[in-house]
């Protein structure tokens, strides 16, 4: 519980976007005074030059594309034994406020699940994913899913829904405990491409050997930088790319993970 708490809180100050308004702030405070007035225009000056790389740069794909080419994807053939899609592609509660599924821009996670389930009847389905909200644990991914799920053409029933997991450590310890998959079962992990290298270190550390799908990708394969002058569609790449790169050392450090970046 401490871990989880600690890792919202950090986030809060370390995503890029958040570090930037802060540094800013910081820049505009230090302004006001006459010891540190230099360094507060150093550090508006810095900040500035920032916003002008994340919005006039392919700084977020040259960070996100190592993760994202980092497991090829390839078509499962023969005999697949369960189907797994991690949480984190649904927005719960604008869903409970709407009544209508509401999905983001990982939204290719539902579409490929949906499309694996259907070309693979004799497999098990699985969704896991509660809430990785620090507040608001109330509204859980499992209603969004499952809504969105039957609009794809996947009745309820076909699916196991996990809804207490808050991370992806929790995501694959509690499917786990739910699935129980013996050895030499070939479980497939639909998630996102970035998503992909964190994830299978952590099923791999469980002991459990899954074949990834990945999924949503951000960035060109040949890592040709993409860019185009958004601030905040360039920003929340980044900020994605960042906090994986961030959650690969934390997961390594606390043991969650077979290596520092996992690979095929």
């Amino acid at each position: 519980m401490l871990s989880f708490i600690l890792s919202k809180l950090l986030w809060g100050v370390v995503a890029p976007g958040n570090a930037l308004v802060l540094a800013v702030a910081a820049g505009a405070a230090l302004l006001r005074t006459r010891r540190w007035q230099r360094a507060g225009k150093r550090l508006i000056t810095l900040a500035a030059l920032l916003l002008l790389l994340v919005t006039y740069t392919g700084l977020g794909a040259l960070v996100a594309v190592p993760l994202e080419n980092r497991f090829p994807r390839a078509e499962p053939t023969g005999r697949i034994d369960g189907i797994i899609m991690l949480g984190g592609a649904v927005n719960p509660p604008i869903t409970a406020d709407r009544g209508d599924p509401s999905v983001n821009e990982a939204a290719e996670r539902v579409l490929a699940f949906a499309d694996l389930v259907r070309r693979h009847p004799e497999a098990r389905a699985l969704f896991t994913g509660g809430s990785g909200r620090l507040l608001g644990q109330e509204y859980k991914e499992d209603v969004s899913a499952r809504a969105a799920l039957l609009e794809a053409g996947i009745p309820e029933d076909r699916v196991i829904y996990e809804a207490d997991s808050r991370n992806t450590w929790e995501n694959a310890l509690f499917s786990q405990d739910l699935v129980k998959p013996a050895p030499g079962e070939r479980w497939v992990l639909v998630t996102s491409a970035m998503h992909m290298p964190r994830s299978v270190g952590i099923f791999r550390r469980l002991g459990w050997d899954v074949i990834p799908y990945p999924v949503d990708y951000r960035t060109r394969h040949d890592a040709t930088p993409y860019i185009r002058f958004e601030f905040g569609q360039n920003l929340v790449i980044l900020d994605d790319a960042v906090r994986e790169w961030i959650g690969l050392a934390a997961y390594r450090a606390m043991g969650r993970t077979d290596s520092l970046l996992p690979g095929p």
